[in-house]
């Protein structure tokens, strides 16, 4: 796996505050006047300019700097000049204290200071050049920086699209860039995917339900979007959460970041499939136990299940269709996740209110899946508490495995649970137990010694002799086999193990043995 390492997100402004830090603008003695609050507006230029309607010809965001030669002797020019540059959106004014005014204007300064305006005096002669040269220089090399950044993290991307990454190596690649939690949510805000550090995120997920409602923070704060779609339609939203840099930088990052899911999703991801792979690599965690539930909670209530007192029902179906799963789902108003497991087995974790007949609509939900065939449906008991939950959707595994193994012939219910597959299905909880594969080892050794399977005539032979009940004349016609060459083979097999066929109690004892055997064997 490649890591990105975080690089520093060039600011594409200096703010007010920065400018009059700079070594340069210090020989000036600079004094703020009015408008102290406001220093960390951003500057995106400098301009000098003496002319009493200069608001006239900005267009917001500069930093004017004047000598007021123009506008001394009339107090109203000089409160109409402050209101101007208002109204032109400035980030601040810079007055050079001298001829035409020794000491700083009241007039000016009330006027900025009613207006939020910073209103700057320098009390040593300063040449404006040097300073707009300074900020002006630095402005430059910083959108420089910032439109190499975009090429870089463009081209990162690009490169990882074009060789099939998925999604989540597009998000890593943006949580790399942005050095904060990057979330990617759907139109309803239910999160799809995340990206960043694990602490970090889990932050956000935990307050996410506020967080959605008020669509987030304000930019300022940190929070910075970009819309994903394409040809007049929205498919969701990129969130830069908590992001630290200037925010020009945040929304050029989050903009390329929206542009390669856009290409992803046109070479073949959808909305759906992403969703589909949130809810697989949820449902992979809670089955793996790599990750403890609780904290997967933020996680499952982030992507739209409902968590709080809640009855949760866990699924698995055999030869199931993760997409026409979820749409059964929506049809019928069920709040639910869907994600396909390995080995053909797709799991669906039901999410019922505790007044609502869980039983009831999971047997329904399975009604409406088997109207198209007859798939396994596996079923857990009810969960009421979410940290069983993950045991719950091992249970529902475990008996549709079992239900894999169960002969042909026999009728199982539509929604299958523990207690129809019987002993079968206590075998395959116990499966991986030592004691349980010691037990199975030790019964059988007789025929699995030498070979694997041992004599691969015999080791059939008893699996079936059991399965059938001991029926002879059933285990012959299955075998093909005459009735004597079924007994030779029958007494061989007592021979080899040390058994008696006859007794009930030994004969149980191998047929758990070998339900033990085949489970292990998968």
């Amino acid at each position: 796996m490649t890591v990105t390492t975080a690089v520093p997100a060039p600011e594409t402004a200096l703010s007010v505050r920065q400018i009059l830090a700079l070594e340069r603008v210090a020989a000036g003695e600079p004094e703020v006047v009015a408008g102290a609050g406001q220093l960390d507006r951003p500057v995106r230029w400098v301009h000098v300019a003496e002319a009493a309607d200069v608001g006239v010809m900005l267009s917001g965001g500069e930093m004017v700097l004047t000598t007021g030669v123009l506008l001394a002797g009339d107090v109203r020019i000089q409160t109409e000049y402050i209101r101007s540059l208002d109204r032109a959106e400035a980030a601040a004014v810079v007055l050079g204290l001298g001829r035409a005014f020794p000491a700083p204007p009241e007039s000016m300064r009330r006027a900025a200071e009613r207006c939020g305006m910073p209103m700057v005096v320098l009390h040593r002669p300063f040449p404006f050049a040097e300073l707009t040269e300074e900020v002006q220089s630095r402005l430059v090399r910083r959108k420089f920086a910032a439109v190499s950044l975009s090429e870089a993290v463009r081209t990162a991307l690009t490169g990882l699209i074009t060789t099939g990454a998925p999604l989540q190596r597009l998000l890593d690649e943006i949580a790399g860039h942005s050095a904060c939690p990057v979330v990617l949510t759907n139109l309803a805000h239910r999160v799809l995917a995340t990206a960043g550090e694990r602490s970090a995120v889990d932050d956000v997920l935990r307050d996410w339900e506020r967080i959605a409602r008020q669509a987030g923070g304000n930019e300022g704060d940190g929070w910075i979007r970009a819309d994903i779609g394409g040809r007049g339609e929205q498919w969701g939203r990129l969130v830069l959460c908590g992001y630290r840099g200037d925010i020009e930088t945040g929304r050029l990052l989050a903009d390329r970041g929206a542009e390669a899911l856009v290409l992803h999703r046109m070479l073949g991801g959808t909305v759906a499939a992403w969703e589909e792979q949130s809810a697989q690599s949820l449902l992979t965690d809670l089955v793996s136990g790599v990750v403890p539930a609780r904290q997967l909670l933020p996680r499952a209530r982030a992507a739209g299940l409902p968590v709080n007192r809640r009855t949760f029902v866990p699924l698995v179906v055999r030869d199931g269709d993760a997409p026409q799963l979820g749409r059964i789902l929506r049809l019928l108003g069920l709040s639910g996740l869907v994600a396909e497991l390995a080995d053909g087995y797709t799991a669906v974790l039901l999410s019922f209110a505790r007044d609502q007949d869980a039983d009831a609509l999971a047997a329904h939900f399975a009604a409406r899946l088997c109207t198209g065939g007859r798939p396994v449906v596996a079923a857990a008991a009810p969960r009421t508490a979410w940290d069983d939950v993950p045991a719950g959707v091992s249970e529902a595994l475990h008996v549709a495995e079992a239900v894999a193994d169960t002969p042909a012939d026999q009728d199982l219910p539509m929604l299958v649970r523990l207690r129809d597959v019987r002993l079968r299905g206590l075998v395959r909880l116990l499966r991986d137990d030592p004691h349980v594969q010691s037990f199975a080892e030790r019964e059988l050794d007789g025929l699995l010694c030498g070979g694997g399977d041992g004599d691969l005539d015999l080791l059939p032979v008893l699996r079936t002799y059991l399965a059938t009940g001991r029926n002879k004349s059933r285990t012959a016609q299955l075998h093909h086999v005459s009735r004597p060459a079924l007994y030779r083979r029958l007494e061989a097999i007592e021979a080899r193990l040390g058994v008696d066929l006859d007794d009930f109690e030994q004969a149980a004892s191998l047929h758990i043995a070998l339900l033990a055997h085949d489970a292990q064997r998968g």
